[in-house]
């Protein structure tokens, strides 16, 4: 009887699992292989005399503009052979990777019957742009510098600041996939109020909720355990402070640098400032949009992309638990 219980429990854990984290088995079971080429790789290994090909069998890595001799100046380079030899070290293979992005993909033909997967995604071994981890080819495919996804300790990224260099992980990767579709999917609205700049990026994180249900809420935002622990716990407290002050539907540009963009934490200009998870505005933005999709379960995805952040924010009825 007691071994029962015991897998009875262990059933209603693994169904409660499965319907919060949204996994989708349709989309699970679609039939979708992309060739991973490690670029990054070949590249390390070409010697002068094998640009010709390369350039023939990569042209779109090779823009025209640049000549030959840089090319092969950037192969005898000490530290692009650096760089080669650290994204070898953290990624010998790219099966765990490749396995991820093709789940993200099925979600993203799944939800969008429009969209064409990539066949392909290739790999790069790059100078740490951390503005630009995947950029999309002129074909569609994904370009994945590696050299972004080394972790938050290594050496390459001791210059930066510590709030950008815990972004670069490569569990983060499939996020920053996502939000790149999610981004082109999505239309920016005009009208430039703290509110609709809050929904947006509530959108955003909304279609990763849907394109990567298989990640962790922190890897969606960006966040570590205790910025997320934080916003939850704060949540009622940030918005009053936002209802307070006036700012919902404030105009002031200054409020993004505040609470939605890049930073190492929101400024409320109190002395709690340093202890706040960053980017606050996403969080709450984000959780407007999930309260709007379950009091509007007929809403679509569509639809939820073409509605107005204000309707939204009306129909969301949000108010956080205090």
């Amino acid at each position: 009887m007691r071994v029962n219980l015991i897998l009875l429990s262990l059933i209603l854990i693994m169904m409660s699992c499965q319907k919060d984290s949204k996994v989708n088995d349709e989309a699970e079971e679609m039939n979708l292989e992309l060739d991973v080429i490690r670029f990054d790789k070949i590249f390390a290994q070409a010697e002068p005399q094998d640009l010709g090909e390369l350039k023939t069998r990569f042209p779109d890595l090779f823009p025209s503009q640049i000549p030959d001799s840089l090319w092969i100046e950037k192969m005898n380079d000490t530290l692009q052979n650096e760089i080669n030899n650290e994204v070898l070290k953290v990624f010998p293979d790219f099966d765990t990777e490749q396995k991820r992005i093709e789940r993200f993909y099925k979600y993203l033909s799944y939800h969008f019957e429009f969209f064409k997967p990539p066949n392909k995604v290739i790999t790069l071994a790059e100078e740490v742009n951390y503005r630009n981890k995947i950029v999309l080819s002129e074909d569609g495919f994904p370009l994945i510098s590696l050299d972004n996804y080394l972790g938050k300790d290594h050496k390459f990224y001791q210059g930066l600041p510590q709030y950008i260099a815990f972004m670069q992980d490569k569990k983060f990767m499939i996020s920053d996939l996502a939000k790149l579709y999610a981004e082109e999917i999505l239309l920016r609205n005009e009208e430039r109020t703290f509110i609709s700049d809050m929904i947006y990026h509530g959108k955003v994180l909304y279609l990763k909720d849907i394109l990567m249900p298989f990640e962790t809420d922190t890897q969606k935002i960006y966040y570590s355990d205790e910025d997320l622990k934080w916003a939850k716990e704060n949540e009622t407290q940030v918005w009053a402070f936002f209802v307070e002050n006036k700012l919902i539907f404030s105009t002031d540009n200054r409020l993004a640098d505040r609470f939605l963009n890049l930073a190492p934490y929101s400024k409320f200009y109190l002395e709690l400032d340093s202890e706040s998870a960053p980017r606050i505005g996403q969080y709450i933005g984000w959780q407007i949009v999930r309260k709007y999709m379950e009091k509007n379960p007929e809403s679509t995805l569509d639809k939820l992309i073409e509605t107005e952040a204000e309707e939204i924010f009306k129909a969301s009825n949000y108010k956080p638990k205090s």
